[in-house]
């Protein structure tokens, strides 16, 4: 990568502390349904986009679910744009279950304490403490940045980035790439083996809601078309299932790239490859790839009967299916034999996977920004098990990847802290972040 010129000063890399912390203090807890209000971090971070010199849209389908949209101006008009987006709101917290308050913003001993510190308030502040910098530098990107902070992400986005696509499409026009959360933080696989995965793929989401319907009747006598027991047989022959393995381009990268830096000689296209087997022999590191080899179904909820001695009618269960890009015709299929006869399914809520290419100039460029401030780390590809909003952008045809960077020391296990308790971010690594954002945006 040519050397790109940084403006980046102490104040950007203050600011990036502080606005983490303070978005964090600003309770956009989503609990699904409709209840979360963003308007506050909204309007923080439109005033913050503000005094940068750009001019923040504010966009709401529902009154306090607010969502920013912001176009900074490239050098080239010609080039295409680069999407740079981040939800605003964040999984419920309990308080008692946490060390410091989750709504806090604590700092403390070099880290950062609350609810969205790594999910992902830590790239919102990011993002505006990098364009401050840009803007008192007076750094121009080449392609046009379009920066927008959405609503909803951590339910069904209909009032976030589904919105945005539906509604307000033109804000974006141009835009053939997006960058987001879950990448190019440190994964310290073993001694001396710091690797940073960059998302180039997510699952597919299938929620799906079962049904069964029998006959009610009374609890001590027999019943044959039992609605809990048919419920019970469906959901049990769900949650054991064992998927095949399914390899996609992305994640036979992964594991491509993982076998070799493991010194590990794999041909994965031989007819008798095992892929558990060689996940097995790559330690820690096989956590990034193993939950995304093959399709997945847990169940999660139930709900029948209103009295012990009355059986009901019917019984609803829910399911957290997943499917691996170009797993969803299995993955109904599959639905459809383990329901059997006596229960319906339907797909409660349901996105598309999404794939990204590795061998793209975009991903070489941001594995040198990445490379570039921690030499000794090692980039490698890999498929999200869960989704973002880059779902949503991508029916707009944007590619996405998550690139949210982050230099994490040993023993800090980022993963767990997703909608965990005690969320928190040291310092160093927002200030690594920052720095590496700079870095390839300027030269993306």
């Amino acid at each position: 990568m040519a050397d790109v010129t940084t403006p980046i000063d102490d104040k950007a890399l203050d600011e990036a502390v502080t606005f983490t912390s303070e978005l964090i203090r600003i309770d956009t807890t989503n609990r699904g349904g409709g209840d979360c209000q963003e308007r506050p971090a909204a309007e923080y971070v439109a005033e913050r986009l503000a005094e940068a010199g750009l001019e923040p849209v504010l966009l709401e389908r529902t009154p306090g679910r607010t969502n920013v949209v912001a176009r900074i101006e490239g050098s080239d008009p010609g080039a295409e744009a680069l999407l740079v987006h981040g939800h605003l709101d964040v999984v419920p917290a309990e308080p008692d279950d946490w060390s410091v308050h989750p709504f806090s913003g604590e700092i403390r001993d070099g880290v950062v304490w609350g609810r969205g510190a790594v999910d992902m308030k830590n790239m919102d502040a990011m993002v505006l403490a990098l364009v401050r910098a840009w803007a008192r530098a007076g750094v121009r990107p080449r392609r046009d940045i379009v920066i927008a902070y959405t609503a909803d992400e951590e339910d069904s986005a209909v009032d976030g980035s589904g919105f945005l696509v539906d509604q307000h499409a033109e804000l974006f026009e141009g835009c053939t790439e997006g960058i987001s959360e879950s990448g190019a933080f440190t994964f310290h696989a073993g001694p001396r083996m710091a690797l940073y995965p960059i998302g180039a793929g997510e699952r597919g989401t299938g929620w799906l809601k079962l049904t069964a319907h029998g006959r009610a009747g009374h609890g001590s006598k027999v019943n044959r078309a039992n609605a809990v027991s048919r419920l019970s047989a469906a959901v049990s022959r769900i949650g054991e299932h064992q998927w095949p393995v399914r390899l996609t381009p992305t994640v036979r990268a992964a594991l491509t790239e993982l076998a070799a830096l493991h010194g590990i000689d794999v041909d994965l296209d031989a007819h008798d490859v095992d892929v558990d087997t060689l996940l097995a022999k790559l330690g820690p590191a096989a956590a990034l790839v193993e939950p995304t080899v093959r399709n997945s179904s847990n169940p999660t909820m139930l709900e029948a009967g209103y009295k012990v001695n009355v059986i009901p009618g019917h019984a609803v269960a829910y399911v957290d299916g997943r499917m691996v890009p170009g797993g969803e015709d299995e993955f109904r299929q599959t639905m459809d034999q383990l329901t059997g006869p006596d229960v319906e399914w339907e797909f409660h809520h349901r996105e598309v996977p999404l794939q990204a290419p590795v061998d793209s100039p975009t991903f070489a460029k941001m594995r040198a920004a990445v490379e570039r401030f921690d030499p000794a780390g090692r980039v490698v590809p890999y498929c999200m098990a869960g989704g973002t909003d880059a779902k949503q952008f991508s029916r707009l045809g944007i590619t996405g990847y998550g690139f949210s960077p982050l230099k994490l020391p040993v023993g800090f296990d980022y993963a767990a802290l997703f909608h965990g308790v005690d969320e928190r971010v040291p310092i160093e690594a927002l200030h690594f972040g920052v720095r590496v954002l700079d870095c390839y945006l300027q030269s993306a």
